[in-house]
């Protein structure tokens, strides 16, 4: 998982060197995120990069009933990651990445919750690993690691030493 988090910080190094314009203008979270999978995408060639994607393969991507992210709905608040590193025909899920301002005063619980259910190897679905970061003008105010349908706390601490190292993270 090392080799996946070290090429999502050097995407993240060119986000904040190249999108300085829309950092600087206070840009939507939706527009962010299309920036960032750019970067990501040139970061993990022979992948599949997609924001919003629902789908593996031909299925449409829902949670069983009774979940604690909401399913119903197709406003962006159910099981719509904000960017996948993926292939599509194959299918196989690699990254699950949500994206947060620091500004946004919404609980974070939902998008945690729904990283829980991304990276939960009994569903069909399951990403091996994900990643929530915090983004700010001048850098990361927080990132956080998911595997097995849990937070990793071992691998969060990783990347927040990398991410530090980097001078991407506020330590």
């Amino acid at each position: 998982m090392h080799s996946e988090l070290n090429r999502l910080i050097s995407a993240l190094q060119e986000f904040y060197a190249r999108e300085r314009f829309i950092l600087d203008r206070d840009a939507g979270e939706r527009t962010l995120t299309h920036r960032l999978a750019v970067h990501v995408e040139r970061n993990f060639l022979g992948w599949d990069v997609d924001c919003d994607y629902n789908r593996l393969g031909e299925r449409r991507m829902i949670l069983p009933r009774g979940t604690i992210v909401s399913t119903d709905d197709t406003l962006g608040k159910s099981i719509y990651p904000d960017i996948v590193v993926h292939r599509r025909a194959v299918p196989e899920n690699l990254l699950t990445i949500e994206l947060r301002k620091a500004a946004n005063h919404q609980p974070v619980e939902h998008d945690r919750h729904k990283l829980m259910a991304l990276t939960d190897p009994h569903l069909w679905f399951a990403y091996w690993i994900g990643v929530l970061l915090v983004l700010d003008r001048t850098g990361l105010r927080g990132a956080e690691v998911y595997a097995g349908a849990r937070l990793d706390r071992p691998l969060t601490a990783w990347l927040a030493t990398r991410l530090v190292h980097m001078g991407l993270l506020a330590s």
